[in-house]
């Protein structure tokens, strides 16, 4: 049984990771292409926030989708739209740089929006509206886990997902230094989105049990591809299927439990979008730091969380709840935002050690307490709208990260710290609702 479940399990972390790596590695060199097209601080800032708020838009119809006609073609669909994202991206590359408005504010600095550009911005927006393979999965990953096995198989999901952070990065410095410049990291990006569409395709199994995945269908026939069958599932009596297209916003909040869950899920992506607002600008500017120095930094946090969320992780997950991991992760987090605020590089070496392992113990517990909260046929729609917490958070705090630095400089990161407090007063508060709800129907 164990085998088979790390056989099922392989296919989804091959997409999760060919996702991020596809996603990470245009990060080191979007500034550049930015400005080269004639945008700037501001433009980057704005096309950075725009893949959060499509996402924000388009992850719970997505999840909700998946609940209806299955896992494996929403992830299908949201990984080419992808693709096509990346084909518009490259097609900016070809177009002449013709001016289409220009500005000058002091809000917004000096910038021309080109039609390269504007292709860019209209990329970005449908590869956010799609973008909903992170809750698609997480919900793939909540069906084929048990109780037993669920925190290290989200742990896995992680470790999958940090490895392409480390990659991705790596593989665009290299391939930026060639005379193709950043076309060539944009080429690899389109083809491992394309690799993803065939993994999806003949290797991932559908997870929803109710939902009969029909082999052979070609892409010609959207219509049959979209078909739905569904089996006599039967559950005390009552179609497993059934409402499962009524999974909207309303009924999954009033799921006990789901209303704390998003309150963590929104202050996680916050916290750590003030981070990442945060630290370019403290390292280029108070650190001095070069780009290298700054990918060596973030290559070094990714690297222990994959041995965090792996086999640390695996052990920890049979001694400790998720509650009490959540715990201890949110704790960590929390001192180690504190520390961010020394301007020493040791004492920042210490801080990101301990960021990474705090973030890999946390995050990986949190979703699978999320992912076991409600119905498996509900898991879409809980995931996508969790997502769409996490998108709306990342928005604001990435605009408020950046804007406050400029006012209060390193004392961001000690909001950030006060910010994991009260997610750790939460997972408190969780913890006992949970306990009391055990009490009373025991």
């Amino acid at each position: 049984m164990i085998t088979f479940l790390k056989l099922k399990i392989f296919p989804i972390l091959l997409v999760n990771f060919i996702g991020i790596l596809g996603y990470s590695i245009v990060i080191p060199i979007l500034i550049f292409i930015v400005t080269d097209l004639g945008g700037n601080g501001f433009i980057y800032g704005l096309l950075g926030a725009t893949y959060p708020f499509f996402q924000f838009l388009g992850a719970p119809m997505l999840g909700r989708l998946s609940d209806r006609i299955g896992r494996k073609k929403v992830l299908i669909i949201s990984q080419v739209g992808t693709f096509l994202a990346w084909m518009l991206f490259l097609l900016a590359f070809l177009l002449p740089k013709t001016t289409l408005w220009q500005q000058h504010t002091e809000f917004t600095g000096n910038y021309i929006m080109t039609l390269p550009l504007a292709i860019i911005f209209l990329a970005r927006i449908f590869d956010g509206f799609t973008g909903g393979n992170v809750s698609v999965a997480n919900a793939y990953m909540s069906d084929i886990s048990t109780d037993e096995d669920r925190n290290q198989n989200f742990g896995r999901m992680g470790a999958s997902t940090s490895l392409g952070f480390v990659i991705g990065p790596a593989f665009a410095g290299i391939l930026a230094s060639t005379m193709l410049g950043e076309i060539l990291p944009l080429i690899l990006a389109a083809i491992i989105s394309l690799v993803a569409i065939f993994v999806i395709y003949f290797r991932l199994e559908e997870s929803v049990p109710c939902v009969v995945d029909t082999k052979g269908i070609s892409f010609k026939n959207i219509r049959r591809f979209f078909q739905v069958e569904h089996k006599d599932c039967y559950i005390e009596g009552s179609l497993v299927s059934e409402g499962s297209e009524k999974n909207s916003w309303k009924k999954v909040v009033q799921v006990k439990g789901v209303p704390l869950l998003y309150s963590i899920y929104f202050f996680t992506f916050f916290g750590f979008s003030l981070f990442y607002a945060g630290l370019p600008i403290y390292a280029s500017t108070l650190l001095d730091w070069s780009a290298i120095d700054l990918g060596i930094f973030l290559a070094y946090s990714s690297g222990i969380m994959i041995i965090v969320q792996g086999p640390i992780l695996e052990r920890l997950s049979k001694i400790f709840s998720s509650h009490s991991l959540v715990l201890m992760g949110s704790f960590l987090l929390a001192f180690s935002f504190l520390l961010l605020s020394k301007g020493n590089v040791f004492v920042l070496y210490i801080a990101i050690t301990l960021l990474s392992i705090g973030n890999g113990i946390m995050w990986p517990s949190f979703l699978a307490l999320l992912s076991a909260t409600g119905s498996k046929q509900m898991q879409g729609a809980i995931q996508g709208y969790g997502t769409s917490m996490g998108s709306i958070a990342s928005m604001f705090g990435l605009i408020i990260g950046g804007t406050l630095f400029e006012v209060i400089s390193t004392y961001v990161f000690v909001i950030g710290a006060f910010i994991f407090i009260i997610i750790t007063v939460l997972m408190i508060m969780h913890r006992y609702t949970t306990k009391l709800e055990v009490l009373q129907t025991a």
